[in-house]
């Protein structure tokens, strides 16, 4: 954390379901040992998945409220700059969790709140309510987005940037490792692919679909070579390429993959419209 802070970066991402919690304890005590200003970084949570218990899960005003001041324990925090609904919740009324994070804003323990992996019909809904009762708006979402899943940011978002002025924090710039070039000549032992639960996404490759991915990647790790990048730092810098793009967020779970990865800011200021051209060409649907 310290070696992304001195690199600029300012956002860091969690959520009450990471291990159950351990996640935000551990960046919590990191902060306390890191002492930084409060006004010069960001944190968030995410609240869905608390526990087994009915009043543990979900987006009803007292799991909202309940995960926020878990969050704010756990995080030795007195505020969330970020507090997102990590998934839609059909056995809650919208307008029950719009007026929970309404009074969690109005109290202070969150400045903005947002969504998860919502669709855009969900977030026009969010937003409608909270413009007819006066309440505060969803400020941001958190989807998928990379050189493979596009159509969300690209397409289905659109008409929510302009107003209510939606941002995004996307996850999964690398595609779960596909696009690091790691998978050229197979699955290394130690990837995410040849981890114990992740069979799933093991076989989602095996099928036809997965294999022409697989040579897609391959074939982007050798043009980021072609430019003197690594796989991972061209993919990072398209996402950011993209306007809609409020900020990437990185895993690193080493300090050297962090590094690397933050290369991609070098890679995002060479990044010129031939270069983008042939990533698309690659990547054309």
């Amino acid at each position: 954390m310290g070696t992304a802070y001195d690199a600029g970066v300012n956002f860091f991402d969690n959520a009450e379901v990471y291990a159950g919690g351990e996640s935000e304890r551990i960046m919590g005590a990191a902060l306390k040992a890191l002492k930084w200003r409060r006004d010069s970084y960001l944190v968030s949570s995410k609240v869905f998945w608390g526990g087994e218990k009915p009043t543990q899960k979900g987006l009803s005003r007292k799991h909202v409220f309940d995960a926020c001041h878990a969050a704010l324990a756990r995080l030795n925090v007195d505020y969330l700059d970020l507090y997102f609904c990590h998934r839609p919740d059909p056995e809650t009324p919208v307008e029950e969790t719009v007026r929970a994070m309404d009074d969690l804003v109005r109290q202070g323990k969150v400045l903005y709140w947002g969504t998860s992996e919502w669709s855009a019909k969900q977030i026009a809904e969010a937003c409608e309510i909270a413009d007819r009762r006066n309440l505060a708006f969803p400020t941001m979402e958190q989807p998928q987005y990379n050189l493979y899943e596009r159509h969300k940011v690209e397409v289905e978002f659109a008409p929510l940037y302009e107003k209510p002025g939606l941002g995004t924090t996307i996850w999964s710039p690398l595609a779960s490792g596909l696009l690091t070039g790691k998978y050229e000549n197979g699955i290394p032992d130690g990837s995410r692919l040849s981890l114990k639960g992740y069979e799933w996404l093991r076989a989602r490759l095996e099928t036809e679909e997965g294999r022409k991915r697989l040579d897609q990647s391959v074939r982007f790790a050798r043009l980021a070579r072609e430019h003197d990048f690594k796989a991972s730092q061209l993919a990072i810098a398209w996402c950011l390429k993209n306007p809609r793009v409020s900020t990437v967020i990185l895993g690193a779970s080493r300090l050297e993959q962090l590094k690397e990865n933050l290369g991609a800011l070098d890679a995002y200021r060479r990044l010129d419209a031939e270069l983008v051209r042939r990533v698309e060409e690659i990547f054309a649907k």
